[in-house]
């Protein structure tokens, strides 16, 4: 028998590429959000095809190798980096004998295991029920002894005891409990706007350094790490900048590609500090070898939830890890649009400082004279 590892399941990741240019990339993101999940990967499984197999996803040479690996392994799942149906699912199952889960029910386990404030663990549970919703009739049998697992915590852990009309019911209360904390927090940001107090929000992809970033700017202690996902809860703090007075800056969950429409969904309350914010500071891995990629997957969650149109400058972190030096990036007419800093050695952040004041300071000008701000998001990006 082959010993168990302490760190958790193992399991085997699949791969296929379809002809995307991310594809090493994505692979590579895999393996983060496996580790990060606590998972001990025994092996990986990859292969090209032009499109999915409608019943197995893999075509069914591959699926043997799979299968392979999996008796050889003694593996206890098998992740997939795509999005199966529930048919795929159950059909991988039978073929494999062992659990299979795609990248969606990977993600959502990892949410599951990070939130730690109310309001999070019940938007959490929002999503992985809306995705369990789909996926009720099982065809592998162990199911119904299950006791957990990676994309099995929470209301995953008694699948088959619970049917449609009971998670119907559960989602309802969960989003009226949702939508009442969702209207307490708009009554605090209308408060604050009384007050004429200015907000910034932290967005980005994941592990982009926020959380770093935010502790820098406001001393403050939010949990960071270098792990995907390792923020969900929404921190806010003030700050104060000459000029400008106290600023309310607010650390968002990061984004990434292929990001679950119901977690975006489940999420979007939080999300909605996003959308009301005066600016959006968009942190960026400058390291990234993926990192236009990554901006286009923020920019499409920000277009998502109505975040598209709010002022955004652009911060490229991480400088200790390329050898940039920190400064600043201005577009027509002198208008700032990106600063290059390092949060982890706090380099540049004097000048991120000054950028802040000089945006918000003009806004705090136009919003105490009553004229509309521009809120058009920047038309060009000084690129690196």
């Amino acid at each position: 028998m082959i010993e168990r590892h302490a760190g958790g399941e193992r399991v085997i990741l699949v791969a296929l590429d379809f002809g995307t240019p991310d594809f090493a990339e994505s692979v590579a993101e895999l393996r983060l959000l496996a580790t990060g999940a606590g998972l001990d990967i025994q092996g990986e499984v990859q292969g090209k095809r032009s499109r999915p197999d409608a019943a197995l996803f893999v075509g069914s040479g591959k699926a043997d190798e799979i299968a392979a690996l999996v008796a050889a392994t003694e593996a206890d799942v098998v992740i997939f980096n795509h999005e199966l149906s529930p048919a795929q699912e159950r059909n991988l199952e039978r073929r494999l004998h062992c659990r299979v889960i795609d990248r969606v029910s990977l993600i959502l386990d990892i949410f599951a295991r990070r939130a730690s404030s109310a309001e999070g663990k019940l938007q959490v549970e929002l999503a992985q029920l809306q995705h369990l919703s789909t996926r009720l009739v099982r065809g592998w049998t162990h199911l119904e002894r299950q006791r957990g697992g990676v994309g099995m915590r929470g209301p995953g852990e008694k699948q088959l005891e619970t049917d449609r009309r009971l998670i119907g019911t559960r989602v309802k209360a969960l989003r009226e409990r949702l939508a009442k904390l969702g209207k307490q927090r708009r009554t605090q940001r209308r408060s604050r706007a009384r007050q004429n107090v200015l907000s910034v929000a932290l967005v980005g992809y994941t592990n982009a350094g926020k959380s770093t970033l935010f502790n820098a700017l406001t001393r403050a202690d939010a949990y960071a790490a270098d792990q995907l996902f390792a923020t969900l809860d929404t921190t806010t703090r003030k700050i104060y900048l000459p000029q400008v007075g106290e600023v309310v800056l607010s650390d968002t969950v990061g984004f990434i590609t292929r990001l679950p429409h119901d977690l975006v969904a489940a999420f979007r309350a939080t999300l909605e500090a996003t959308a009301e914010a005066d600016l959006l500071l968009h942190v960026i891995d400058s390291s990234s070898p993926g990192r236009e990629r990554q901006i286009e997957a923020v920019e499409k969650v920000l277009h998502e939830i109505g975040a598209d149109a709010v002022p955004q400058l652009r911060v490229y972190n991480k400088l200790d890890l390329t050898g940039v030096a920190p400064g600043v990036g201005r577009g027509e007419y002198g208008k700032l649009q990106s600063v290059y800093v390092s949060a982890q050695t706090g380099a540049g952040l004097e000048l991120l400082r000054e950028a802040l004041s000089e945006i918000l300071g003009a806004g705090r000008v136009r919003l105490e004279a009553g004229v509309p701000d521009d809120t058009s998001p920047p038309t060009e990006v000084i690129s690196e």
